[in-house]
């Protein structure tokens, strides 16, 4: 489950690829964990354009780095996400809280 992290200053942009479910979300979580405390972003872009398929794992993953970026004050927005995990995401209402663009 590769992630790719690029970003200057205070803002942070990772893009996420392939299946995030029960298989690789925990790795997942342990690479976006480890992108966030090296840089310590003000801001981070989540881009899922490169998503194939999300299950609820996506939605832990997802709050997790919420909750990291919460602990330093910082802001979470995910961009270009694909139909199949919008669908995900809007059942379980995780729009009240990240911005999901």
């Amino acid at each position: 489950m590769p992630i790719t992290v690029t970003g200057r200053d205070s803002a942070l942009t990772i893009a996420l690829s392939g299946e995030i479910d029960h298989h690789g979300a925990r790795e997942m979580m342990r690479q976006l964990e480890e992108a966030i405390d090296e840089r310590a972003p003000a801001r981070l872009v989540l881009d899922l354009s490169g998503v194939t398929f999300m299950d609820s794992s996506g939605i832990a993953v997802l709050l997790k780095a919420l909750r990291q970026m919460g602990h330093t004050g910082g802001s979470l927005r995910v961009v270009n996400i694909p139909a199949q995990a919008r669908r995900v995401l809007d059942a379980a209402g995780v729009g009240r809280l990240i911005s999901l663009d």
